[in-house]
């Protein structure tokens, strides 16, 4: 069964990376159609615009995209393209795993944790923000609805029941935070007793900071407000080798975007140094949610086999001697053998 989905291949190292993650689904033989559209500082040249009409008529269309790095100009007015798409397509939830990988550059084995962010409303709203007091005093208002945390807590319970997980723990910051924060615990303590075999666990967040960095493997699911989502899912990053190894999703009821998390390292932008893990676990991500979880498992198995046992083959920034094309190369062979 074929399924069509948009590309955006992205700024900087973008084009790179996705070249390699294509030839992998290629090989995996899932039946995609490729429908390239433009984003990003070449569609700023190309069209005036980062976000031109045509590409976001393209990811309606298909309902799945998977994206490549893109760059937002600093300043000039310019907002940011992941917040745009995000908010078009009403994406609530970022879904960011963090799994250990051998011979990355981590001070943790066996990690294998999932952060669940609400991406649409919470402290990233433009909405109240001003500057008064002749430019002495920003404003900034954090809004959170029942709505919104309903649908992100209920997300992040199904994800742990279809996952096999047993935790979710519900990251907050309610002691000081009454209002905003507090509506969102008290959603998720109403959502967690609906799923009494999954265990349910709240913990501030300047604690959950702390526990991630002592003792990473007590966490399953996390599940959280925006802000605190960014910072949290970053950290867990970290904790396994960092962002070449970070893959997200953005998940609604009418599209979903899968990416690298990464930004597009203009600087070794046609080197072919770019680590492409980051974009391919973001297509394992990408085939999970097409119901296509064994191909899916297969390139987290890949990955892993390729860092374990060809070392000549992969990037420099984890150890290897090889570049983003002999990377994509092992993992096709690994697929064939």
């Amino acid at each position: 069964m074929s399924h069509s989905i948009a590309v955006i291949k992205g700024d900087g190292i973008g084009p790179e990376i996705m070249d390699a993650t294509l030839r992998v689904l290629d090989a995996l033989e899932c039946g995609f159609e490729y429908e390239f559209v433009d984003a990003g500082l070449s569609a700023l040249e190309n069209h005036g615009t980062l976000i031109p009409q045509a590409s976001l008529d393209a990811i309606e269309k298909h309902g799945i995209a998977l994206k490549g790095p893109l760059t937002t100009p600093i300043g000039k007015g310019f907002s940011s393209i992941n917040v745009q798409l995000r908010r078009h397509f009403d994406l609530y939830a970022n879904v960011r795993p963090a799994i250990s990988f051998p011979g990355t550059r981590s001070r943790f084995e066996d990690i294998d944790m999932i952060t669940v962010r609400e991406n649409t409303e919470g402290a990233y709203l433009s909405d109240g923000q001003e500057m008064i007091d002749d430019g002495n005093t920003g404003i900034s208002v954090i809004k959170v609805t029942r709505k919104g945390s309903e649908r992100i807590v209920r997300y992040a319970f199904e994800l742990a029941k279809s996952s096999g997980r047993k935790k979710v723990t519900a990251v907050h910051k309610a002691n000081i935070i009454k209002t905003s924060s507090g509506l969102f615990l008290d959603v998720a303590r109403e959502i967690a007793s609906e799923y009494p075999d999954i265990e349910f666990q709240e913990m501030i967040v300047d604690n959950a900071c702390m526990q991630l960095v002592m003792n990473p493997h007590q966490f399953d699911v996390v599940v959280t407000t925006n802000l605190f989502g960014d910072i949290l899912s970053d950290l867990c990053a970290g904790l396994v080798g960092g962002l070449g190894l970070a893959p997200g999703a953005n998940i609604g009821e009418r599209a979903a975007i899968f990416e690298a998390v990464h930004g597009s390292a203009p600087d070794i932008a046609g080197k072919k140094l770019a680590n492409p893990c980051a974009l391919l676990l973001a297509a394992a991500q990408m085939l999970d949610h097409l119901g296509m979880a064994d191909k899916g498992e297969t390139i987290r198995h890949g990955i892993r086999t390729v860092l374990e046992t060809r070392r000549d083959m992969v990037t420099p920034d984890i150890g290897g001697t090889g570049n983003t094309d002999t990377f994509a190369q092992a993992l096709v062979e690994y697929i064939h053998a």
